[in-house]
C-alpha cells in the first residue's frame, strides 16, 4: 500500500532514502564483470561481441549478421500498424521542432576593431545511440536520442539495441529509427555494446558520444568509458513527484503515480499534498487501479518500496521538499501552477496543470524525455542538441590590441614563473617584429 506521512522530518528522511536508492547499490561484483567485458571487447573486437551475445542473449550470430540489413528495415513498415507509424511520425516532428529551437549558434564579437572574441559550435563526427530492448520495445527512446543528434548535424549516427529472442529487432524500433534518419543499426546490447561504441570493432565504428539509457551493466559501462568518449548521463530508475492541492483529481494523480511505478521495481512515485482528504483518496485509488494492472507485480514492488504520500502544511513546504529531492519529473497539479513554478529550482521536466500528464513528455510534447535522475537535476539537464555538439573559443588580437594588455599578461606570467609565456608577448611587440 502507498504510505502516507504527516511529519516533515520523517518525509525528509524518506525522500533522501528514495533519492539514494541507486547510490547505495552494492555494485562491486558488477563493476568487475563490466571491466572484464570492456577489456575483452577492446582486445577481441567482433568476436567478443559474438561470444557475449551467445552468452547473454542465447543467440548465435556471425559478424555479418550484427548489422540489421536493408530488407529488415523495409519489412519493419509492413509489420506495424499505420496508426503507430503515424504516431511515430508525429512524435518525430514535435521533437524535431522543439530541438531546432535549442540548437546553439556560433557567434563573434568585435571590440573596437582591436579584438575579436567568439564561440564556434560543431557537431561531433559520430554518435552512438543505445536503445534498451530484447523483450521490450522503446520507439520513443529511439526518437529522443536520434532526433537531437540529427538536428545537431552529426553525420554518422549508430544505433545499438539488444536482439529479441528470435534474433530480430523490434519492428517499431526499426521504424522509429528510420523516421529519425538512422539506418546503421546493430543487434548488440548490454555492456559489450557500450564497449564496441567506445573502442570500435572490425564492424562497429568508434564514436565520440554515447547516449541512451540501459540497465545497471550498461550504466556502469558508460561510466567507465567516459573520458574515452563523451556520454549523456548515468540514468537511474524513473521517478515522478507530484505537488497537488485540494483541486487535484485523485484519479488523475493515482494514474500518474502508477505511470512511473510501472517502469521498474525501483521507480519512485511521490505525492506531496496540502489536502489530507486527497491523500486518502489517492491511496485508495492506487489500490483499486493496481487490482487489474497488467504489470501488477512489478508496479506493486515500486509502490511498496519507493512510493509515498506526504501531507504538507503548505505549498511552500511542498516546493522545499521537491527542491530537496530534485525529481526527474515534477507535476504541478495545483490551482495556479505557473505561480508555484517560481519556487521550483530543481527538476528535470516540469508538467503544469491538471491536463498535462507526464506521459505527454514521454512521447511527443517535444522536450527530451532523457532526464537527470536520483537528485542529479540539482546540476544536470535533459539530453538535447548540445549533448552532440562542442564549441571552440575564437580569439583574435590586433597588434595594438595586444599592446594594450601586454603588461598585464607579462605580470601574470611572471607570477606563475612561466618565462616563455611572457616572451611570446614581448617578441611580438619588439621593434623588429
Amino acid at each position: 500500500m502507498l504510505r502516507i506521512i504527516n511529519q516533515v522530518t520523517e518525509a525528509t528522511t524518506e525522500l533522501q532514502r528514495i533519492s539514494r536508492r541507486t547510490h547505495d547499490q552494492q555494485v562491486v561484483g558488477q563493476e568487475e564483470a563490466v571491466r572484464e567485458i570492456l577489456s575483452t571487447v577492446k582486445n577481441q573486437g567482433d568476436q567478443a561481441l559474438l561470444d557475449y551475445t551467445e552468452k547473454f542473449d542465447k543467440l548465435t550470430l556471425t559478424a555479418d549478421k550484427l548489422r540489421v540489413n536493408g530488407s529488415e528495415l523495409d519489412a519493419a513498415y509492413q509489420q506495424v500498424s499505420k496508426d503507430l507509424i503515424d504516431a511515430i511520425a508525429l512524435a518525430r516532428e514535435q521533437i524535431e521542432a522543439f530541438h531546432q529551437q535549442r540548437k546553439p549558434q556560433s557567434w563573434v564579437q568585435f571590440g573596437d576593431n582591436e579584438t575579436v572574441l567568439g564561440k564556434r559550435y560543431n557537431a561531433v563526427d559520430c554518435a552512438g545511440l543505445y536503445v534498451p530492448g530484447g523483450r521490450a520495445a522503446y520507439p520513443s527512446t529511439v526518437l529522443m536520442n536520434a532526433v537531437p543528434a540529427k538536428v545537431a548535424g552529426v553525420e554518422r549516427r549508430v544505433m545499438m539495441t539488444p536482439p529479441m529472442p528470435d534474433g530480430k529487432v523490434n519492428s517499431a524500433v526499426l521504424v522509429a529509427a528510420q523516421e529519425a534518419g538512422i539506418e546503421e543499426i546493430y543487434r548488440v546490447g548490454g555492456a559489450h555494446a557500450i564497449a564496441a561504441l567506445a573502442y570500435g570493432t572490425e564492424t562497429i565504428p568508434q564514436v565520440d558520444v554515447i547516449t541512451g539509457p540501459g540497465n545497471l551493466y550498461v550504466t556502469l559501462a558508460k561510466k567507465m568509458v567516459y573520458g574515452t568518449v563523451g556520454i549523456d548521463s548515468l540514468a537511474g530508475p524513473s521517478e515522478v513527484l507530484i505537488i497537488a492541492d485540494h483541486q487535484a483529481n485523485p484519479t488523475y494523480v493515482a494514474t500518474d503515480l502508477l505511470a512511473q511505478a510501472e517502469h521498474d521495481p525501483m521507480a519512485a512515485a511521490i505525492l506531496l499534498t496540502t489536502d489530507e482528504s486527497l491523500a486518502q483518496k489517492v491511496q485508495k485509488e492506487v489500490e483499486q487501479q493496481l487490482a487489474n494492472h497488467p504489470r501488477r507485480t512489478l508496479t506493486e514492488k515500486a509502490i511498496a518500496h519507493y512510493g509515498v504520500i506526504v501531507v504538507v502544511n503548505s505549498l511552500l513546504e511542498a516546493t522545499e521538499l521537491s527542491n530537496l529531492f530534485a525529481p526527474e519529473h515534477l507535476e504541478l497539479e495545483v490551482e495556479d501552477p505557473w505561480e508555484l513554478l517560481r519556487l521550483i529550482r530543481h527538476a528535470g521536466a516540469i508538467f503544469l496543470g491538471h491536463a498535462t500528464p507526464e506521459a505527454v513528455g514521454d512521447y511527443l510534447a517535444g522536450p527530451n524525455h532523457t532526464l537527470p535522475t536520483s537528485g542529479a537535476a540539482r546540476y544536470a539537464s535533459a539530453l538535447g542538441v548540445e549533448t552532440f555538439m562542442k564549441h571552440s573559443s575564437l580569439i583574435s588580437y590586433s597588434h595594438t590590441g595586444l599592446e594594450k594588455v601586454s603588461k598585464a599578461i607579462q605580470t601574470l606570467a611572471a607570477a606563475e614563473g612561466l618565462h616563455s609565456h611572457s616572451e611570446s608577448v614581448r617578441v611580438r611587440l619588439s621593434d623588429d617584429y
